[in-house]
């Protein structure tokens, strides 16, 4: 398929492009042409003023629900989801069942997304199952095709373990990526502790559960000499330890999900449980202090934290519902219209596709002739009303059906194949 995209911006810092306004032309899976009133003929034209392209955007943090649980989704309502959402590829977590822990589940997810419009990139188990008690043949999944490890959302107690598995990794320049959550701090917690859960009555998560165990987290890494990547903060504190890390020179990324840069704890005084998320939605303070570590750097990433959950898991009594949303389709939006004046579209971009490329040493994505066609063409400035039209997750927690959002998609094309709106 031949597509030619008329007047786009380019977003791409390492483009000799950057910051014009051109055509691009992608013959197949090449881009073969960059220039001004290309005269081409094209299967699919994309003509929207204002519109941007950058390299296709890459998000960390994605449970995919296949094996084992494709109820909630599987790998082609995610990858959909995605697209929709400006992802060219996914991280996926290992929290299925079977658990990706071993080479054959690794193989499984590889194969099926290659020569897809969305890569699915393997993220193998620390741990067996996910239980957090007997490590894992992480050579193994490394050799056939891991780009990271994880429990994904089970943080690991373990001190022995997150230490032998940051040994482990070195002798492969693994990285290992850890959510930092101490349960016996959080017990039956259901929200951030704060004024608001005193209020409504519910039991908090304190800060200090986050804030203990990235400090912990950090202090193994910096005796391992080995590469760690923080997923999903959400605290004050836990940025500043990750600043005074870096600043040591310490092998340590982190990211911030989309939902924790929108929205305080007062998200929930309606007991909405689609708002009802790990790491949870903090206080104000917290916010701007995010805003500020994705400023100056600290943060490098962004992810969606996409949890998709049935109905069953998330329609009850607030205390019953299980922690988790969906967000592959509106990160971009969300965070473009809750970061304005934070963050430009190049330092956006930076935090969608440049950074996780670069920690996760995967191979690097640039906008000029003769390149891949991998990428992500959007819109920052149309302004829309989420609505369930715009899903397309097999499941339903999305805490934003009905707001107003500023900055849209128009398109993905990645690997020959491609999404246009």
């Amino acid at each position: 398929m031949n597509i030619l995209i008329r007047k786009a911006t380019i977003i791409d810092p390492n483009s000799p492009y950057h910051g014009k306004v051109v055509d691009v032309y992608i013959e197949g899976d090449k881009i073969t042409s960059i220039g001004s009133d290309l005269k081409r003929k094209a299967d699919k034209v994309v003509e929207v003023e204002g519109a941007m392209v950058s390299p296709g955007w890459l998000d960390m943090g994605v449970q995919v629900g296949d094996p084992g649980y494709e109820h909630r989704e599987d790998l082609r309502s995610v990858t959909a989801a995605a697209a929709a959402g400006g992802f060219t590829a996914i991280g996926a977590q290992p929290n299925t069942f079977p658990a990706v822990d071993g080479k054959t589940e690794v193989a499984y997810l590889k194969q099926h997304s290659r020569g897809k419009l969305v890569d699915i990139l393997p993220i193998g188990a620390i741990t067996a199952k996910c239980q957090g008690k007997d490590i894992t043949e992480m050579i193994d999944m490394h050799h056939a095709g891991a780009v990271a490890f994880s429990d994904g959302n089970h943080s690991i107690a373990d001190n022995g373990m997150i230490l032998r598995a940051l040994e482990y990794v070195k002798a492969f320049d693994g990285i290992i990526i850890h959510q930092p959550l101490d349960h016996t701090l959080a017990f039956e917690g259901q929200m951030h502790e704060g004024v608001v859960s005193t209020s409504l009555g519910m039991k908090g998560i304190p800060n200090l559960a986050e804030d203990l165990m990235v400090q912990r987290d950090i202090y193994l890494a910096q005796y391992a000499d080995s590469r760690l990547h923080l997923a999903n903060l959400s605290t004050s504190h836990a940025v500043e330890l990750v600043r005074r890390a870096k600043a040591k020179g310490l092998k340590v990324s982190c990211s911030v999900a989309a939902l924790n840069l929108a929205f305080d704890d007062r998200a929930l005084v309606e007991f909405d449980s689609n708002y009802k998320v790990l790491p949870p939605l903090r206080g104000n303070e917290d916010i701007e202090a995010l805003k500020q570590g994705l400023k100056d750097g600290t943060i490098d990433l962004i992810s969606s934290n996409h949890v998709p959950l049935e109905e069953e898991a998330k329609k009850l009594e607030f205390p019953y519902a299980d922690f988790g949303a969906i967000g592959l389709e509106t990160t971009y939006a969300l965070v473009n219209t809750h970061l304005e004046g934070v963050l430009s579209q190049t330092e956006l971009v930076e935090k969608l596709t440049t950074n996780p490329r670069r920690i996760f040493n995967l191979e690097e994505v640039i906008v000029r002739e003769g390149a891949k066609a991998n990428l992500t063409i959007f819109h920052p400035q149309e302004q829309w009303i989420v609505q369930q039209k715009d899903i397309f997750s097999k499941s339903a927690n999305c805490p934003l059906i009905g707001h107003s959002l500023k900055g849209r998609i128009i398109g993905v094309v990645n690997n020959g194949n491609c999404y246009i709106r």
